[in-house]
């Protein structure tokens, strides 16, 4: 995804720190705003997981430090539930001023809650997602159980969340209880879709069933079994991202992704966390990446050799199935196996290239009752496939550099 860094004021007049999360090709068709977890960062690795899912569907999403947290400016001992919204309706403002209004508000924890309380004031927003979220905004003051008593007799704490200190003050405390989250949930009128994992031990699933069972439909619940509340693993948040991606399809317009803006077929790019690659090929899009043993690499996708290979495969089956359907020969599938090695010369038929060579081993089943002779046809027709010669020819590259703005 391509990221742009963002500042921007909330209504005190302190600089917020974004990123925007744009697709491959940076024509989103569709804007999300996301809001973190209590006391965490825009930066938290779920959050940019679920972001990649997202613009790999061509929908950008914004996310944000709120205020006195991660790169904003302000006090977090001076903010409230009521300024977290207020920093979610400044961020949404300008997304519709620079870019275009959010259709879809996503909110992780307490940012979920925040999201219910703030999606009445959002016209634009036509779905809500919530991801491990409290029922109530109140339900934050579990987590400050061992200080509360602190807080109500000297006005603030400071407390340990999460392996960090924070100032808490007691108006923190008083602003929480004034919300009405039920009359809210009541009269969200958007599509909901509520995730969260039974073993969820920082906020219990029942609150999941409180907010599905007091929101009207359309509404929707997804398990995230076995996750911790978190998403600290990768394949937690990555399926979380997937599922929203695929369910949010269904209320938010998002026509089919158009080919690229240039006048190239496939566009890729990587960003500064990982190998993890962006694919976009034609209308498709896919992933890239290097086994998890490789530094860097994260196995949410073919390698590039893999890709390499596999164009091989699939043009070998397309060829056959072709061929065979041309001829109306009974070929009921085609099963292609292959694999991509780095060889000794010596071990190779031909000695004379250099030390080590590329072989590509391709194993081909046929299923159907044909002629033995039917057979060697076919094999001498994979050797023709258009792929296959093209990896054989002298393939010339031309490569440059490209502006910016481009």
């Amino acid at each position: 995804m391509k990221s742009v860094k963002i500042d921007f004021r909330n209504k005190d007049g302190h600089v917020l720190s974004g990123r925007l999360e744009l697709p491959v090709d940076r024509k989103p068709h569709a804007f999300a705003l996301f809001a973190h977890c209590f006391t965490c960062t825009k930066n938290l690795t779920a959050i940019r997981n679920i972001s990649r899912a997202l613009s790999l569907s061509g929908i950008a999403v914004f996310r944000f430090d709120f205020t006195g947290l991660g790169e904003s400016e302000g006090e977090f001992g001076e903010t409230t539930f009521s300024s977290n919204i207020a920093d979610l309706l400044s961020a949404a403002e300008y997304l519709k001023t620079e870019y275009q209004a959010p259709a879809l508000a996503i909110g992780h924890s307490l940012g979920g809650t925040a999201v219910l309380m703030a999606a009445g004031s959002l016209p634009s927003v036509e779905a809500v997602v919530t991801i491990g979220s409290p029922c109530d905004p109140d339900h934050v003051k579990h987590l400050l159980k061992g200080d509360l008593t602190q807080i109500e007799k000297e006005g603030k704490a400071e407390v340990n969340i999460g392996g960090r200190n924070f100032t808490v003050q007691k108006q923190f405390l008083d602003d929480l209880s004034r919300f009405e989250p039920e009359k809210d949930i009541k009269t969200l009128r958007r599509a909901l879709l509520v995730l969260h994992s039974p073993q969820d031990r920082t906020v219990s699933i029942d609150n999941a069933a409180s907010i599905y069972q007091t929101a009207r439909h359309p509404k929707s619940f997804i398990s995230l079994d076995g996750a911790d509340h978190l998403l600290s693993r990768s394949e937690d948040s990555l399926y979380a991202g997937e599922m929203i991606a695929s369910w949010v399809k269904r209320y938010i317009h998002i026509p089919k992704a158009e080919p690229l803006s240039s006048h190239k077929r496939v566009a890729v790019r990587i960003g500064p966390d990982s190998l993890t690659t962006e694919v976009k090929a034609g209308n498709h899009s896919l992933l890239a990446d290097e086994p998890v043993e490789v530094a860097g690499g994260h196995d949410l996708g073919p390698t590039p050799y893999d890709l390499v290979t596999a164009g091989l495969g699939a043009c070998t089956a397309m060829t056959l199935r072709m061929y065979a359907d041309r001829k109306q020969w009974p070929v009921t599938n085609v099963i292609v196996h292959l694999q991509h090695d780095k060889i000794h010369a010596q071990d190779s038929e031909d000695t004379e290239k250099q030390p080590m060579l590329d072989q590509i081993s391709r194993e081909i089943e046929i299923e159907g009752d044909l002629t033995d002779e039917q057979r060697n046809r076919l094999l001498e027709i994979a050797e023709k496939c258009p792929v296959h010669r093209t990896l054989h020819s002298s393939v010339q590259i031309v490569s440059k550099l490209l502006d910016l703005e481009n």
